[in-house]
């Protein structure tokens, strides 16, 4: 007798998919991830913080050409200036608005132009501000002023210029240090306002903005100054002259100035490798606070 034996078929073997196949991108998703991503960024860098890059020197000694900072959006609050690229039409609107202290290094924006500069505060709104020879009078009272030691400001003149001839207007400061290294060792003062904010300007010649009437800055504004007074086309200078035309409005201030994170002294090139010698390693992680004297010191 024998056994009768079935076989089941064997199944059919799956296709061989190629190893080296290429996989399908969906151009759709990462065009939209990118998207939300430059969306992200434009929202942290309007509503939360944005980098910053120092093109004049007009607030030397304490900002130098090529310093890098982060300005802060939301210490006043936000209006259109807030926006990075200026997205927004110019308006006065603000939101949560603040006003700016005494002291305080803000980004304004010029009536006539979408510039951002970069100045101090040294009268808030109903103050009444008049220069006479260099110094401030702030409600009838000059600011304190002090002698400081002279600043020292590395000879860089591709900085320093700044399309004019700051050679020749720094020439009688150049000095050589024992060590070889040549400065420009420029007259300092110390500026102390009513609010205890202390920090060091530049002033070293007599020029047309060191005298200016008096007025009164009006509600919902600031007057604003550079700190190298003979450099600076600010809330003196009218907006023909580049300046900002008197005070500024308070929907036009952009930010609050924090702290440096890196500076370059213009030596570098496009090559990456040149940036590590521009590098001024002594200025990364400076606050842009001033300090603030106590008052039985004042």
């Amino acid at each position: 007798m024998t056994d009768a034996m079935t076989q089941n078929p064997a199944p059919a073997p799956a296709p061989e998919t190629p190893a080296d196949a290429p996989e399908k991108i969906n151009w759709l998703a990462e065009v939209r991830s990118l998207a939300w991503m430059l969306l992200a960024v434009l929202a942290f860098h309007s509503a939360i913080a944005k980098p910053f890059y120092i093109p004049s020197i007009s607030m030397m000694p304490n900002l130098l050409v090529g310093d890098r900072l982060v300005v802060s959006k939301f210490p006043y609050g936000w209006n259109w200036s807030s926006v990075s690229f200026h997205l927004l039409p110019r308006g006065t609107w603000r939101l949560f608005g603040g006003t700016p202290d005494y002291g305080d290094i803000v980004i304004v924006v010029p009536r006539n132009r979408e510039e951002d500069l970069i100045k101090r505060v040294v009268a808030r709104p109903g103050d009444r501000i008049a220069v006479r020879d260099g110094e401030i009078i702030l409600n009838g009272k000059p600011v304190p002023r002090s002698i400081e030691p002279s600043v020292q400001l590395p000879e860089e003149p591709d900085l320093l210029c700044d399309g004019e001839n700051c050679l020749s207007a720094f020439a009688n400061y150049r000095v050589r240090l024992p060590s070889g290294r040549v400065v420009y060792e420029l007259p300092a003062y110390r500026e102390t306002m009513p609010n205890g904010a202390s920090y060091v300007i530049i002033d070293h010649v007599r020029q047309t903005l060191d005298n200016m009437d008096e007025i009164t800055v009006p509600a919902g504004h600031v007057f604003v100054m550079g700190d190298n007074r003979d450099h600076s086309a600010d809330s003196r200078a009218e907006l023909w002259e580049n300046g900002l035309g008197g005070p500024v409005p308070l929907s036009d201030v952009g930010g609050r100035a924090e702290f440096t994170t890196f500076s370059l002294n213009g030596s570098e090139s496009w090559n990456p490798l040149t940036w590590w010698g521009a590098l001024r390693g002594d200025r990364a992680g400076r606050s842009l606070r001033p300090v603030h004297v106590p008052q039985e010191q004042r």
